[in-house]
């Protein structure tokens, strides 16, 4: 079990290249999760008169535990940086696009490799618990795509990353997303060695989503604001929600669009292009 999040152990972890016949290339990864921890709770006290005594030391296990998490993302952290000279070695921009489940990340990203993928070579790591469906999706646009599937995981991570970037081998000066595992906690935490982080969330999750979330939002650097095309049907406020994100975030950029329509996405464009 992940130290840090509480997540299931990575030794489940997939990488697998999509093929016409699909063969999992599974990468086991030893992560050591097996802590021994001694509380030497041997208290000799020597009384005349006999008076039980419950020593309890809850400040001691709250350190533990802090300093295990300390260690798990010091880890990440160093791949992570490994990650990040590797692809700027090659040139290679990594977009790191996180969100709920749902929010349209992946209709996203069939949008923006049909509209840019002509003039610059563009590349996806997929990331989920389980199945190649996403991958597949990708794969029909004609994109080189690796899935990740994390098991009982709830996150990438700079090791996962680090073994799909070995099966994707990203062309030099190309642009790479990364679709996160659908969940708004846990990969705010775990540095993968992108560029940029890319967070979406659509109009019919709720306003008050990066006051709910706001490790999420303030790890950003931009927030798209996705399925504008359904503002006329729902309950959702962009003034207020840009409000709420910067208020976590001073310095968050925002655009609202519709992958399915394409109203906004020039913006995203754009933005993709200054990188």
């Amino acid at each position: 079990m992940c130290a840090t999040c509480g997540c299931g152990d990575e030794t489940g972890t997939r990488i697998t290249v999509p093929h016409e016949h699909p063969h999992d290339h599974d990468h086991s990864h030893d992560h050591d999760h097996s802590h021994d921890h001694e509380h030497p709770h041997d208290h000799e006290h020597p009384h005349d008169h006999e008076h039980p005594h419950t020593h309890e030391h809850p400040h001691e296990h709250a350190t533990e535990t802090v300093t295990l998490e300390q260690k798990v993302l010091a880890k990440n952290d160093l791949t992570a940086e490994r990650n990040r000279g590797w692809l700027a070695g090659r040139g290679v921009l990594a977009l790191n696009v996180m969100s709920s489940p749902g929010s349209g990340k992946t209709t996203l990203l069939e949008r923006t490799i049909a509209d840019i993928g002509g003039q610059r070579r563009v590349s996806v790591v997929e990331g989920d618990q389980e199945t190649m469906l996403d991958a597949n999706r990708i794969k029909a646009t004609g994109c080189a795509v690796v899935q990740v599937n994390t098991g009982a995981g709830c996150h990438l991570d700079a090791e996962m990353m680090r073994d799909a970037l070995t099966a994707l081998d990203p062309e030099p000066n190309s642009l790479l997303f990364i679709e996160n595992v659908g969940n708004l906690v846990c990969p705010a935490l775990f540095d993968l060695g992108e560029k940029s982080r890319v967070v979406v969330i659509s109009v019919t999750e709720g306003t008050d989503k990066p006051l709910k979330y706001p490790h999420m939002f303030a790890a950003a650097n931009l927030v798209i604001v996705n399925k504008a095309d359904l503002l006329p049907y729902v309950d959702f406020d962009v003034d207020l929600c840009t409000k709420y994100a910067r208020s976590v975030n001073p310095d968050l950029q925002m655009i609202t669009l519709s992958a399915t329509t394409g109203q906004g996405i020039a913006q995203w464009y754009d933005w993709i292009a200054k990188q």
